[in-house]
């Protein structure tokens, strides 16, 4: 697929610039006894940083820790391949207080991204490093 490609370019790209060639996605899934996914989480993890890039809950399965077990996983993993900070975007109408929660810091705020909202960026530092 195109989009593969594309990945494929951009990491080559970033890798001959910086040198830094450990980048591995990062994900994690939730099903409920018939398989079926009720919540799943994805991104990576690339030259000490991780991102997240996707993080979604069943509405029928939210309110039941589903997400901060998502979530704990991501920063436990991202830790453990030596992360220094995790990366997250989310719109003011999805979770940016759910992040904040689990010691997400607000690092910038995009007003007007989409009209009439505001896409929120925060950061979480690992094991003493400071968020930006």
């Amino acid at each position: 697929m195109e989009i593969d490609a594309i990945e494929d370019r951009l990491y080559a790209h970033n890798r001959a610039a910086t040198g830094r060639d450990d980048g591995q996605g990062l994900g994690f899934v939730i099903r409920d006894e018939g398989g079926r996914t009720v919540a799943i989480t994805a991104g990576y993890t690339w030259a000490g940083v991780s991102e997240i890039k996707q993080m979604w809950v069943d509405e029928a399965f939210r309110g039941q820790g589903y997400g901060r077990a998502l979530l704990d996983a991501m920063v436990t993993e991202a830790r453990r391949r030596g992360v220094s900070r995790v990366w997250v975007a989310s719109y003011d109408f999805q979770a940016p207080g759910f992040y904040e929660r689990a010691g997400f810091k607000r690092m910038a705020e995009f007003d007007g991204w989409p009209e009439g909202r505001i896409n929120v960026i925060l950061c979480k530092a690992l094991d003493g490093q400071r968020a930006a």
